[in-house]
Parts: structure tokens; C-alpha cells; sequence
């Protein structure tokens, strides 16, 4: 086959270029003849009704062609899921197991859906119990709060002092900032594990109180200053996390707490 020539030979027929199909005549048998790169692709022509399709109807019913009659026709399948798989595979074991009469029994965690559920202690009993357990906290909050000092500015708390020289150290005279300190500190001394606690969950939640509630003081005098909103909304998601760890790992603590401060939960 020559590359320069206007025409080439394409099984003992001579083929020109340029044209959009060539049917040529090998010993007196018609074939399309489509030579990539050298003639435009042609359509094939559709074969008549009565000749051509039903011989291809033939071929693929009798599977001459390798496929089957779905395939071939281009029918779409629904596919079937490894989970659904799984279920039709324990159906058929159920059932299979059914007729040959085994009894199958149910794993050591199943629970019957017409289990009746019973509480151990009724309504009325558990009520009670909240109350006692609310006035023994309270009597102990009352307790620590009677044994606490009197706070004075300056941290002057435990110095003996004439009474004229007590008023002036009085908290009545300090600034907000001494108040809200002061209130901080006998809020955390509430709550302390041990002498000098700062870094348990209680006291935690105290200190973070007393700073959402100054907030909450200024916000209701400038609205409008969101930078201290969003701040505050942050102290409400760390007070949140550590009474829902609160609420995990030491209940008593955690009701305390919230019982204390009167916090809605």
C-alpha cells in the first residue's frame, strides 16, 4: 500500500479517497469497506425488516452471539445490594431451617418487644428521695456558707482591725471589679475539693457563672455590642460540656451544682 498514492487497494478492489463510503466487490461479494484514517466513517445501511432483523433476532435468541437476549436488546438490571444479599440468604436459612422443624432461638441480647418494663421504685418513692436529697444539700450549702469569713478589699480578710478601720475595708466601698471578685471567690470555696481547688469541674462551672453573669449585666445596657455576645455565648458552651461531664462521671456533684445556681437543665 503506497502512502502517496490518490488510491489504494482494499482486498483486490482499487478504493479512491475522498469518498464517504465504498462498497467494492471481493469476488462477487458485497462489503462495506471503512478504512480508518483513510475514508470518512460511513453509516452502515439499516437492514431490512424482513431480512436483516430477523436474523439478528435469530442469532441472539439462538446466543450464537455470546449474550443474552437482554443484554443484547440493552435492558438495564436492578442491581442487588451485599446487604440485601444478606438478607434474602438469612430468609432462605430461616425458612429452610423452619421445615425441617429446628427451633431457632434468639441471641443472649435480644429483647422481646412485648417485654413489660417495670421501674424499681415507683413514682411517689423517687419523688421523696429527690426531696430529702435536696434538703441535706441545702443544709450542707447552708453550713459552708455560715463557716465562711467575711471577705474585706485588699484580701485583709482574717487581720484584726478596729471596727471604723473594718468599714473602710468593707466591700460596700469597693468597685465593681473588687465585687465580682470577692463574689467569685466564695462562690469557688463553695465547691473545693481541697484547700487552694481551682481546676475541678464545680469550680469550674462557678467561675464561669459569675462571668456569664457579669456579661449578662453589661449586655442589658449596650445590646448592640456583639463582640461581648459572642463571647458569652462561648461561655455558655464551655459551661454546657463540663455539666454534661459533670452529669457523667459524678452525678451528686453535678446536682449540687445546678440545684445551687439554679440553672434550668
Amino acid at each position: 500500500m503506497a502512502a502517496a498514492a490518490s488510491a489504494i487497494r482494499f482486498g483486490g478492489a482499487l478504493v479512491r479517497r475522498g469518498r464517504s463510503a465504498a462498497v467494492v466487490s471481493v469476488n462477487s461479494t458485497p462489503t462495506l469497506g471503512v478504512l480508518s484514517g483513510v475514508l470518512p466513517t460511513a453509516q452502515a445501511p439499516a437492514p431490512s425488516p424482513s431480512v436483516g432483523g430477523g436474523l439478528l433476532l435469530d442469532l441472539i435468541n439462538s446466543g450464537s452471539l455470546g449474550v443474552g437476549p437482554a443484554a443484547a436488546l440493552g435492558a438495564t438490571r436492578t442491581a442487588v445490594t451485599k446487604s440485601r444479599r444478606r438478607r434474602d440468604a438469612k430468609k432462605k436459612r430461616k425458612a429452610r431451617l423452619a421445615e425441617l422443624g429446628i427451633e431457632q432461638r434468639p441471641p443472649s441480647w435480644h429483647i422481646p418487644r412485648d417485654t413489660p418494663i417495670v421501674n424499681a421504685l415507683s413514682k411517689e418513692e423517687r419523688s421523696r428521695e429527690s426531696r430529702e436529697y435536696d434538703q441535706k444539700a441545702s443544709s450542707l450549702m447552708k453550713e459552708k456558707i455560715g463557716q465562711q469569713a467575711e471577705v474585706l478589699r485588699f484580701d485583709f480578710t482574717g487581720l484584726r482591725m478596729s471596727d471604723r478601720v473594718r468599714k473602710l475595708f468593707d466591700l460596700t466601698n469597693g468597685s465593681q471589679k473588687e465585687v465580682v471578685k470577692a463574689q467569685k471567690k466564695r462562690g469557688m470555696e463553695l465547691f473545693q475539693l481541697r484547700e487552694g481547688d481551682t481546676g475541678s469541674s464545680a469550680v469550674q462551672v462557678i467561675a464561669l457563672t459569675t462571668r456569664i453573669q457579669q456579661l449578662q449585666t453589661h449586655m442589658a445596657k449596650h445590646k448592640k455590642d456583639k463582640h461581648s455576645k459572642r463571647g458569652m455565648d462561648a461561655l455558655y458552651v464551655r459551661r454546657r460540656k463540663l455539666l454534661d461531664y459533670m452529669e457523667r462521671k459524678d452525678y451528686d456533684s453535678y446536682r449540687r451544682v445546678v440545684k445551687t445556681l439554679g440553672l434550668i437543665r
